[in-house]
């Protein structure tokens, strides 16, 4: 056995399989190539195209230009609310109707992944990446130049449904260029990425504060856009690939069986989709040649025929049946819409109130809390990926999806036990480090839940990630925006004691509970969705003949 992974000098083989959607066999055989002594899952094509064959530099710039985007779009969306009190004087509307330009683009934001997961699934990654920053570039350029609400409203929502991808491709992206036993890693740097977002509104308000108009935020915003737009053209290629089925004899089986003995998805899988052409004998002489970097370059590529547009759609929500993908919808939605807004929302008003009397330009400062938070719990992102990899050890080769969520037991506690310190200090007046502490201790739970729910659904159902993700962009964003509703004003007239350090913690420590019933019951779950009716509904569209 071989690490191919270290040495880089050949393409990589492996024999692992799943046997039911989360549960792979990655028993390493003579010639796989191995990361922590067990075979590569997903399965690499015997071809310098295929996306898992590629460089470590290139899958990482991909990822690195991913996670910029993800930021940006959020720093945008978020970062323009500091200004709402000044779109009412420069545009001659009232507080509430200036508000609209938070509200309505953040609800944009969720809904455009409902056409652009579809267009990236038919069309490419590539192109839709492409086509979703063009729209980003260009409504920030107009947001900076519009001269009446209206042309403001819209350039805001142009801009927003165009980003909304930005929180489905780069999870797609890792499931596209990454092996099993490195997505918790990436997708942690990802959610960080996301979340340092929120400190938008901190440069917008020390602009605003130097006596700057709200038009050089969105100039700012569009120089990096546009920036990004060029880095993206050049590093970014198509990620969506096809993997033949491989076969073990030198002619071709005469059934199915014989597909599935070696990379089939166990029992349940289906392989009566699968042609001749799609079969690849291995020990074949063929011959593939890699792809120049300027045949990359193309900003569009094949269609695929198969892929339903619509179809797609709806089939994704069904995805909300699915309690895995419940989890990470309502730990993304109860942390966003319960925690996040909660400090937005209270900590500027507390902190220039007495007794610390802060001035107005300070209360971005919180975010001082967030780099903390995500700071100390970054070193960790590998963390579950190497319980993982230690259990399966342990499992005689076999592993489950469950394995990596040990790792969020202290996060479990920590964040409510976050919401209570916030709650009692601002109930007592405490000293201000108790703020800072708390949203540190939050935002420390926070990316565990967000990075390793996520991991552990796209551990759990890998085959069609891309509708599951349209469920989970549309269903968060709708659960965050309908906890933030009236929030404010809930606090003030129930105090923060009441609601923050009582009924927020109660809601929060509830979700977070589920850690131990997926830790218990997870795979009983898996194998029960796996037999299910959604899972004769999505296996015609699985990848690589998988059940989901």
């Amino acid at each position: 056995m071989v690490d191919g992974l270290k040495t880089g000098k050949h393409l990589v083989h492996s024999h692992a399989h799943e046997e039911v959607p989360g549960t792979v066999n990655v028993q390493a055989l003579e010639g796989d190539d191995t990361a922590y002594g067990q075979a590569l899952f997903p399965v690499p094509a015997d071809d310098p195209n295929d996306p898992l064959q590629w460089p470590a530099w290139k899958k990482d710039a991909i990822l690195i230009i991913c996670c910029l985007y993800s930021f940006l779009c959020n720093s945008t969306l978020i970062g323009s609310s500091v200004y709402i009190g000044l779109y009412s004087v420069e545009f001659g509307v009232t507080p509430a109707v200036a508000s609209q330009t938070s509200s309505y683009p953040t609800l944009a934001f969720g809904l455009g992944c409902l056409v652009l997961i579809p267009m990236y699934v038919k069309f490419g990654r590539r192109p839709t990446m492409l086509f979703s920053q063009l729209l980003y570039t260009f409504g920030t350029l107009g947001c900076s130049q519009a001269t009446t609400f209206n042309g403001f409203m819209a350039a805001r929502i142009i801009h927003a449904l165009g980003s909304g991808v930005c929180e489905a491709l780069p999870v797609q992206c890792v499931n596209d260029v990454y092996f099993l036993h490195e997505r918790g890693k990436r997708i942690s740097y990802y959610t960080a990425a996301l979340c340092l977002g929120a400190i938008g509104p901190l440069p917008a308000g020390y602009m605003l504060a130097a006596g700057y108009s709200f038009r050089l935020f969105f100039y700012v915003e569009f120089g990096f856009a546009l920036a990004l737009l060029i880095a993206t053209f050049f590093l970014v290629p198509e990620t969506a690939y096809k993997r033949k089925i491989k076969v073990t004899n030198t002619s071709m089986p005469s059934s199915s069986e014989g597909v599935t003995e070696k990379h089939g998805a166990g029992p349940s899988a289906t392989t009566d989709h699968v042609s001749q052409e799609d079969l690849e004998v291995e020990g074949a002489a063929i011959v593939r040649e890699r792809q120049s970097y300027l045949s990359q370059l193309k900003p569009w590529g094949p269609i695929d025929k198969e892929a339903e547009f619509f179809g797609m759609m709806w089939r994704g929500l069904t995805y909300l049946l699915v309690p895995q993908v419940l989890w990470v919808i309502t730990s993304f939605g109860i942390y966003i819409g319960i925690a996040a807004l909660a400090i937005i929302y209270t900590f500027p008003g507390i902190i220039t109130a007495p007794p610390y009397n802060w001035p107005a330009t300070s209360g971005g400062l919180i975010a001082i809390a967030y780099f903390i938070g995500y700071g100390l719990a970054l070193p960790l992102s590998n963390s579950s990926d190497r319980l993982a990899a230690r259990l399966t050890v342990r499992n005689n080769g076999i592993r489950e999806a469950e394995m990596r969520l040990g790792v969020m037991l202290p996060a479990m506690i920590i964040g409510p036990a976050g919401m209570v310190v916030y709650g009692l200090t601002a109930t007592y007046q405490l000293h201000w480090i108790g703020y800072f502490a708390a949203v540190a201790m939050i935002d420390w739970s926070a990316l565990f839940y967000f990075t390793f729910t996520l991991a552990y659904a796209v551990d759990s159902y890998y085959a069609n990630v891309s509708e599951m993700l349209i469920a989970m962009n549309i269903a968060k964003n709708a659960i965050s925006f309908g906890m933030g509703y009236s929030l404010l004003t809930w606090i003030l007239e129930s105090g923060y004691a009441k609601v923050i350090a009582g009924a927020f913690t109660a809601v929060l420590l509830a979700n977070n509970l589920f850690l131990l019933l997926f830790m218990w019951k997870g795979k009983s779950i898996r194998v029960a969705v796996a037999t299910s009716w959604l899972a004769r509904l999505h296996r015609q569209t699985a990848q690589n003949g998988a059940v989901m």
